[in-house]
């Protein structure tokens, strides 16, 4: 997996999960997943973006970005100091991140309702505050 393939899961898991509130009946559970998930993958493309071709990485930093957690994954991508900056210029960005920060892995196993779901979709996707167009931004 390079980050041209994660860019892509990206793109794909925040696709799915907007589809999946337009069913009858919608899917809400799934779609919170996926746009969490669209998340990891992006952060996952900026960490790719640290490294360069013929560079090897340090094994202990590799292991360590094979986990779920955003907050981690934001610090290893070093998008910390432009997460906070951002966040104290744009309230909306903020109040975003925080919606997104609440994902977990374990979401696939919870029952989300409807306006939860549509709340971390928009959270994740919206063009002008969304965190997803903050990080492909970056990467």
């Amino acid at each position: 997996m390079n980050k041209t393939d994660l860019q892509t899961l990206a793109d794909l898991r925040i696709d799915e999960a907007q589809a999946l509130l337009t069913f009858t009946p919608p899917r809400p559970d799934a779609a919170y997943y996926l746009a969490g998930y669209a998340v990891e993958c992006a952060l996952k493309a900026a960490i790719a973006t640290l490294f360069n071709q013929h560079d090897w990485p340090d094994k202990r930093f590799v292991n360590d970005c094979h986990t779920h957690d955003l907050l981690l994954l934001v610090k290893y991508a070093k998008l910390n100091g432009s997460r906070l900056t951002l966040s104290a210029a744009n309230p909306l960005f903020e109040d975003n991140w925080k919606i997104v920060q609440a994902w977990n892995e374990s979401s696939r196993y919870e029952r989300h309702n409807l306006v939860k779901a549509q709340a971390m979709v928009d959270a994740v996707a919206n063009t002008t505050n969304g965190v997803l167009p903050w990080i492909k931004a970056i990467w």
